[in-house]
């Protein structure tokens, strides 16, 4: 639901529209920016009038905005260009080109030399590009066609091409009001007449005439007796921001319920970084008595969550050297190329891929057979057969069931999120959880005799901080149970049908689950035993599933009728509405269609096909029949990156399709080593079938994602290693590193203060525009040859021990300090955008909420930790425990927490949820080290686990959510010299160690066994003479999805990045010696699609 201040405008806007005030609606289109109007802006264009085109344009989007917006100007432009040529209007086009067209050269300077050079040819059409150029006429028809596709894929105009369907709304709801005012009256005539609307009307006494106008303030302040609508000014502290409308006033939890007093429901959502979707209101259920026990509470919890703001991921901003527009897919991107065919054995039911080991994939059949697959060596780890575990234990309806038809199938199956637990639902009354672990057996749980008759689906959930798998059923009930116990403990009861899925899903500490009937119903339940908080139906009134995007942001739903029709679905969240239907489903499939989301891309089988569709777009991206055998309808999962998707095929088995990334992935794992010298350890797995060895299934040597030949890596014929290109004065020690989240660009933070990017370009030899140790990237500088430099008034440059950076989950925006001020930065435009929370005291480490871009913490030189709120521009929490200046900062989303870590060794976990202290421990110190400890130490997260990883000169340490230490490691041997970072891989198997002689460490995550050690003669250049004697690593980053890229930021200043050679040499024990001359450094342009 829109703001109240955007309706209201949409409203005026109708009036003046209606009275054909035409300027003035367009003047309040560009005013307001609700609305653009797509016919006004064709007709401009369509008219040649170019310059009121681009001021309409202007009043909504920037040309640095983002890369749509650079092409629309781009298309503009360059017609205007083309006409002038064309009416050989030499001067005008020179002028175009200087004025208009020049700052285009900064995203490809090739293409602009190109237009500079059409003023040498008599006929600019004897170029071959524009050979086909007609007239004026057909050259705008033909541009307005791609402008609006533009339009439409431009993250900023969305939500604004579309005009509310409501007519003559202003006046109806002024007529409304007046008959409301006219029933309050305490004398109502008949027939009255309404002489003003600047007052409440009041009908006069007898003998009296109405009350005269008063000269009315329309602009003044409200009178605070009225009910009014909420603010509709909003702050907004960092400019350049477009984003979606919001409401603060309801959310489709709050349907057929009663509203919020006035009070609550006028609390303002201002925009900042990114504009939240909505802050919920959240309402007891009407058929819920209002004196339940325990309701109070949970409801209180429950409205105090639901109207905490979630925030919305969009993509406005990409980079010069990116080719792919932001939150567009290319189709070389999705996985579409069978890389591997699985012989199941029998018909598959249910797929799902380890949430971390991204080649391990767990199938479920229809015989109630489960097996584990290492789809990489196309290995099958473990096969179990259907067995009742106690036949005594199980429930008289079971035994009747299976003595009569003793078949059964597997519905559902599905690892827990760290994949420690994996469940299985059966089409019999079951649910079997077994313990998953690579150097074991499948290991029995739990069995739970869970429903009557079939059990449709099964989710796992964290209530009370335990695991917990919820079930669902036959029997029309959902039910929540221990996952290892099996003891129940919840149940849900309210659907008037068979129960079909369920989806949990958790915002900030609450839990809540969805469920759909088989009659399409879908309802919601909090953990609070009040009922549904949902009722709802979902498209077609048939059997539907709904799954969250990955980021866990956005809602889906895939849903057939009984009559055949398919609807795949987003939800608006926000007033529970459909946003956006997707398009090329078929109308009468056979069977029910499955889908599924990763990262922006939707897949579902249908028609004998994987069908892709852009989660922005609603047409059908692209399908493929995956070599053929697909059946009508066929089962799918994507793997946790997108980069693989298995499907199920019509002979029993599976095929498994990969991008590029994916078949990197699968060749990797196919070409493990068994030698002890790769990164990972090499466990052993017997598969086994009902317990014992199975001799069909071979052994299986499963690392973690390896791709590292020797132990002791000496030269660069061992690694493929880049320095990154730099200017040649570049000498500022690197103090910050970061990937792109993107994994396309690298960005550095030098102790001058200095920004710089580095950006890969997507070309034939490196197809996905990632970075990587092979392809040179360029250096990023804007048109406008701005420098983003930190303020560093009151500091030491040479020291750069008060210089942080943080980069915005969206990649758009870059928080960045240097002992003064911290700065905002738009990344795209180069630009400062304002700067904020002068010293003292100096920022030290700086942090964004991982799904919450609004949430800032800032560590600061005297030990505190700020919480910034970027909506309101202001600190909402100090919080104080430790002796010295804070040296890191880490949020868990899983754990809900923030854990800071400073120079006195200590460790402090805060609870988002209020700011309270949770624990606090001092990091101890190793036998080799004099106690206590003292200096910077760091704090990573893992990725899908609670396990914290501790960084201090002394040691590397692994701690559990209870800031226990679990594994400690200390520097010795190879490895003698102090630490300077650490950092885990992507896929949190490995850590990766930097040290002060240069060397780097590779270690295993799962108890910090040391892999390989790389010795800085293999990626260095021989020594210069007056350089430092030792260059080392200041900081170490590891590739956000390649798990053995690594990049390192030098106290020389330079940027290096490295990669597993190619090559299978064999581990070599030579004497160190210096690497060749680094690769030739190419200079890619961007090109304007």
């Amino acid at each position: 639901m829109m703001a109240l201040k955007d309706e209201l405008i949409f409203l005026i806007l109708q009036y003046l529209n209606e009275k054909k005030y035409k300027e003035a609606v367009h003047k309040l289109e560009q005013e307001s920016g609700c609305y653009f109007n797509m016919k006004y802006f064709g007709d401009l264009v369509q008219e040649g009038n170019w310059d009121e085109a681009e001021k309409y344009l202007g009043s909504f989007t920037k040309l640095e905005d983002n890369r749509h917006s650079v092409k629309i100007y781009f298309e503009i432009r360059k017609q205007k260009y083309l006409e002038a040529l064309d009416m050989s209007d030499r001067g005008k086009a020179i002028d175009i080109l200087r004025k208009d067209l020049k700052v285009f050269a900064s995203f490809n300077e090739e293409l602009y030399k190109e237009m500079v050079q059409l003023l040498a040819l008599e006929n600019f059409r004897q170029n071959q590009q524009l050979s086909k150029y007609g007239d004026a006429k057909s050259a705008r028809n033909n541009m307005w066609v791609e402008l609006k596709r533009l339009f439409e894929a431009n993250p900023v105009f969305r939500d604004k091409l579309k005009f509310p369907s409501c007519e003559s709304r202003l006046e109806s709801l002024i007529k409304q009001s007046l008959r409301w005012q006219h029933q309050q009256c305490p004398n109502p005539r008949p027939n009255p007449t309404f002489q003003t609307l600047y007052t409440d009307h009041a009908c006069p006494t007898d003998g009296a005439r109405g009350p005269a106008p008063r000269n009315v303030q329309l602009m003044g302040p409200p009178n605070p007796r009225a009910e009014t609508f909420p603010p509709m000014d909003s702050h907004s502290p960092f400019p350049l921001v477009v984003s979606p409308s919001a409401s603060a006033t309801q959310r489709w939890m709050a349907i057929a319920n009663p509203p919020l007093p006035p009070a609550a429901a006028a609390a303002q959502v201002p925009s900042a970084l990114l504009q939240p979707q909505s802050a919920a209101a959240f309402f007891k259920h009407p058929r819920t008595p209002a004196n339940a026990p325990g309701g109070d509470n949970q409801t209180v919890e429950s409205e105090r969550v639901w109207k905490r703001l979630r925030t919305a991921q969009t993509d406005e901003a990409s980079f010069a050297g990116a080719s792919r527009p932001p939150n567009i897919r290319p189709q070389d991107d999705i996985p579409k190329t069978v890389a591997r065919t699985l012989n199941q054995g029998s018909n598959v039911m249910s797929l799902d891929f380890h949430p971390i080991r991204q080649t391990i994939l767990l199938v479920g059949t229809n015989v109630g057979d489960v097996d584990i697959w290492e789809v990489g060596s196309k290995e099958r780890i473990a096969h179990k057969t259907f067995e009742v575990w106690d036949m005594g234990s199980c429930s008289t309806p079971l035994q009747a069931s299976l003595i009569k038809d003793a078949t059964i199938s597997v519905n559902r199956c599905l690892w827990s999120p760290d994949g420690s637990i994996l469940g299985v639902a059966f089409s019999k009354h079951l649910v079997q959880t077994y313990a998953f672990s690579l150097n074991a057996e499948l290991g029995r749980v739990s069995e739970i005799d869970a429903h009557v008759g079939s059990v449709n689906d099964i989710a796992f959930s964290h209530p009370d901080e335990s695991l917990s798998i919820v079930t669902c059923g036959e029997d029309m009930t959902i039910k929540v149970w221990d996952a290892t116990t099996g003891q129940k403990r919840y149940s849900f009861e309210g659907h008037e049908a068979p129960v079909y899925s369920v989806c949990a899903h958790r915002i900030e500490s609450i839990e809540f689950i969805f469920s759909t009937g088989s009659d399409g119903k879908i309802k919601a339940w909090f953990y609070d035993g009040l009922g549904p908080k949902v009722e709802y139906d979902a498209p077609g009134h048939g059997c539907t599933t709904l799954a969250y995007s990955a980021n866990g942001t956005r809602l889906f739903s895939c849903g057939t009728s009984k009559d055949g029709e398919t609807h795949l679905v987003e939800w608006n969240e926000t007033n529970g509405r459909i946003k956006r239907t997707y398009s090329g489903l078929r109308n009468r499939p056979f069977g029910v269609v499955q889908f599924d989301t990763s990262r922006n891309l939707l897949a579902a089988g249908d028609e004998n096909l994987i069908k892709f569709w852009n989660m922005d777009r609603a047409y059908m991206l692209t399908a493929t029949d995956a070599d053929g055998g697909l059946p009508p309808s066929p089962p799918l999962r994507f793997n946790r990156e997108g980069s693989l998707l298995a499907v199920a095929t019509s002979d029993s088995g599976i095929k498994i399709l990969a991008n590029t990334d994916g078949q990197r992935l699968l060749t990797t794992t196919e070409n493990r080593p068994s030698e002890e010298g790769s990164w990972h350890g090499q466990r052993i797995v017997q598969a086994t079938v009902d317990g014992t060895p199975a001799a069909d299934v071979k052994q299986l040597r499963i690392p973690g994602d390896g791709g590292w030949k020797s132990s002791d890596i000496v030269d660069s014929a061992h690694l493929k290693a880049l320095r990154l290109p730099d200017s040649p004065a570049a000498a500022s020690r690197v103090v910050q590193l970061l990937y792109t989240n993107s994994g396309i660009a690298v960005l550095a933070l030098g102790s001058d203060g200095i920004h710089k990017l580095w950006t890969w370009a997507r070309v034939d030899h490196n197809p996905s525009g990632k970075s990587n140790a092979s392809v040179a990237p360029r250096l990023w500088q804007p048109s406008n040859g701005a420098v983003m430099i930190n303020d560093a008034t009151g500091s030491n440059p040479e020291e750069g021990t008060c210089s942080c950076m943080a980069l915005s989950n969206n990649d758009s925006y870059v928080i960045s300090a240097s002992g003064g001020k911290v700065s905002l930065f738009s990344l795209v435009a180069s630009k400062l955008m304002t700067t904020l929370l002068s010293p003292p005291p100096a920022p030290t480490f700086l942090a964004f909420h991982p799904q919450n871009n609004n949430m800032i913490a800032i560590g600061t030189e005297d030990s505190g930790v700020l919480i910034y709120d970027a909506q309101t521009a202001a600190v909402t929490a100090n919080l104080e425990g430790h002796q010295k200046k804070i040296t890191g900062l880490a949020f868990s989303q899983s754990l809900d927490v923030l854990v800071s870590s400073g120079a006195d060794a200590q460790l402090c976990m805060w609870s988002i949820d209020g700011w309270e202290k949770k624990m606090a421990r001092f990091v101890r110190a190793p036998a080799s080290h004099a106690a206590p400890l003292a200096g910077d130490t760091k704090v990573q997260f893992h990725k899908n686990h609670p396990h914290l990883l501790v960084v201090h000169e002394s040691q590397l340490s692994i701690y559990d959510g209870k800031l226990e230490c679990m594994h400690s490691w200390s520097p010795r041997d190879a490895l003698a010299a102090s630490i300077s970072s650490a950092t885990y891989s992507c896929d949190g198997l490995s850590v990766h160690a930097g040290f002060r002689d240069g060397a780097v460490g590779i270690f295993e995550a799962d108890g910090l066994k040391l892999r390989c050690r790389i010795a800085p003669s293999a990626y260095l250049s021989p020594s210069i003479p007056g350089r430092e004697a030792v260059v080392y690593p200041v900081v170490i980053v590891a590739h956000p999805s390649a798990p053995n890229q690594i990049a390192l930021g030098m106290t020389d200043g330079a940027v290096h990045v490295l990669e597993p050679s190619d090559a299978d040499p064999k581990p070599v024990a030579v004497p160190p010696k210096k690497n060749a001359a680094l690769p030739a450094v190419s200079n890619p342009n961007p090109v304007l699609e």
